[in-house]
């Protein structure tokens, strides 16, 4: 049978006349669900899509979709070959970005996600650094969870990250030695009372909301680990939200408490009595909370470009990466 030849020699499909134009055309299906989305992706007509769809299933020797009444739905075979194709697009993208860089003599662009500590605590720095040293190159970055930027560097929206582990994506991506863990910090509105008493008692915190991601996010389980580690209950909380703005909005206008890494306190808050300047205080009481250790985040098998590379050293290291090579 086609399926088992196909199966069992790697080089069944290539022999039969794969070739990138099928790849891209399953990429986009994958993507839109409509055939005319995805020819229109490859700015091709709607029937040249459908011949290469066809030219696909013949060289499988078996369906790779099925018409549904909004679209096109992939059988596995054409769910697994468009997972495939994902990376080949993606690695083609990235080998084009890499030629033009080493021609251009070091510009190009570099996407990057970070979680919130460490975008202040290491990307930050290292794009002022790049912005100097590296006149040529641009930059994006998203500041989200692990959770979503994993998902983004799978889709190769994202070079690579700063951030941990996702649940359920060891198979796609790897992370690199642990960089620096994420100590947290506890920031108030400036006029708390907590804040303006001489002296703070762990209880004392159990009077207020506190406002926390929701309960899978790594820094609430840290934080409540730590709490039930110090014979505390869980604090109140009425509002659970990932929304960095939205909390900085809260505790400004509330009584809430916001655990939040160091670097983010550091950025935002000042000490309980030091000049009015921010509308946040720190306050004085280290309960010991620390979040796991972060590491560089990349799509397993890629290889970064030279742009990418740099950037990704300085921001481990805190310092500037040689040349490029």
């Amino acid at each position: 049978m086609h399926g088992e030849n196909v199966m069992n020699d790697p080089d069944t499909l290539l022999r039969k006349g794969l070739k990138l134009s099928h790849l891209r055309l399953l990429h986009a299906l994958a993507e839109t669900g409509q055939i005319g989305l995805a020819a229109g992706r490859l700015s091709i007509a709607q029937p040249a899509a459908s011949r290469l769809l066809a030219e696909v299933e013949r060289i499988a020797g078996q369906p790779v979709h099925l018409r549904t009444g909004r679209g096109i739905t992939l059988t596995p075979m054409g769910e697994a070959l468009a997972r495939r194709a994902a990376r080949v697009v993606t690695e083609l993208r990235d080998a084009e970005r890499e030629i033009s860089e080493i021609a251009s003599g070091g510009s190009g662009h570099v996407r990057i996600g970070s979680v919130t500590g460490p975008a202040l605590d290491r990307l930050l720095p290292a794009l002022r650094t790049a912005r100097l040293a590296l006149p040529g190159i641009t930059a994006e970055a998203v500041v989200a969870t692990s959770d979503v930027l994993g998902q983004h560097l799978i889709s190769g929206r994202l070079d690579f990250a700063i951030g941990r582990m996702p649940d359920g994506m060891e198979d796609h991506l790897t992370l690199s030695a642990p960089i620096d863990s994420e100590p947290v910090a506890l920031m108030v509105r400036r006029g708390h009372r907590l804040a303006l008493q001489d002296r703070i008692e762990p209880t004392d915190l159990m009077g207020y909301d506190w406002v926390l991601p929701p309960p899978e996010a790594l820094l609430t389980r840290a934080v409540l680990a730590r709490l039930r580690a110090l014979g505390l209950p869980p604090p109140p909380q009425r509002l659970a939200t990932a929304s960095f703005l939205l909390t900085l909005a809260l505790i400004q206008q509330s009584n809430a408490i916001a655990p939040l890494a160091r670097a983010v306190c550091d950025r935002f808050g000042s000490a309980p009595l030091s000049p009015a300047g921010t509308p946040y205080v720190i306050l004085p009481l280290d309960l010991g909370i620390t979040v796991e250790p972060y590491g560089l985040l990349t799509r397993t098998g890629t290889i970064l470009t030279p742009v990418a590379r740099r950037l990704a050293t300085m921001i481990a290291t805190g310092q500037d990466a040689p040349g490029f090579d």
